[in-house]
């Protein structure tokens, strides 16, 4: 049996910036063994099976990182989640009340590794403005009340508080991303 899973890149299609097609990434994905690749947007959501035993999404995540450098000279990082992950993340959101009011201000930041409460704190504490952060494990949310854009809570800060790579993505995309990966 498939099991679905979600890629999340880092950085790229954003400014110009790390610039590459969706279709090369597909196709990666098929030279790879995994099927029915669609991409959501064209800035670094992919949705694709894997057949048999999956591996461990850090193993997978290597795996897809390497295979995008040698392949398309793409340095990025992958982020990797399955359906059942990320019904799972969706259904723990500690902003239930901003997620309907105001969506593209949540923002589920998807982590490398596992991070605990004390290093959430810590993130907390670095706050200047009205943002509000919570969550522990590999997902963390966050809440800009007065817009991202000219907000101190940085991707930078984030990651330098706490001690992981991460990449943001706003709660109507982690919803279309879900509802795709369930198809």
């Amino acid at each position: 049996m498939a099991t679905n899973l979600v890629a999340l890149l880092r950085a790229i299609n954003l400014a110009g910036q790390k610039s590459v097609p969706m279709a090369d990434l597909k196709t990666m994905l098929a030279k790879l063994g995994f099927d029915g690749a669609r991409s959501l947007l064209a800035s670094g959501n992919l949705v694709f099976a894997a057949g048999g035993r999956v591996p461990p999404s850090a193993k997978l995540e290597t795996r897809l990182e390497a295979e995008a450098a040698k392949r398309l000279k793409l340095d990025t990082s992958f982020f990797v989640r399955s359906a059942a992950e990320m019904r799972a993340m969706v259904g723990r959101n500690p902003f239930p009340d901003e997620a309907k009011r105001d969506p593209g201000h949540l923002v589920a930041l998807f982590l490398k590794d596992a991070v605990d409460e004390p290093r959430v704190d810590g993130l907390r504490a670095a706050i200047v403005g009205r943002e509000q952060v919570a969550g522990v494990g590999r997902e963390i949310f966050a809440f800009y009340p007065d817009g991202i854009g000219r907000s101190k809570l940085t991707m930078a800060l984030i990651e330098k508080k706490l001690g992981v790579r991460g990449t943001g993505r706003n709660w109507n995309t982690v919803l279309k991303l879900e509802a795709l990966a369930h198809t």
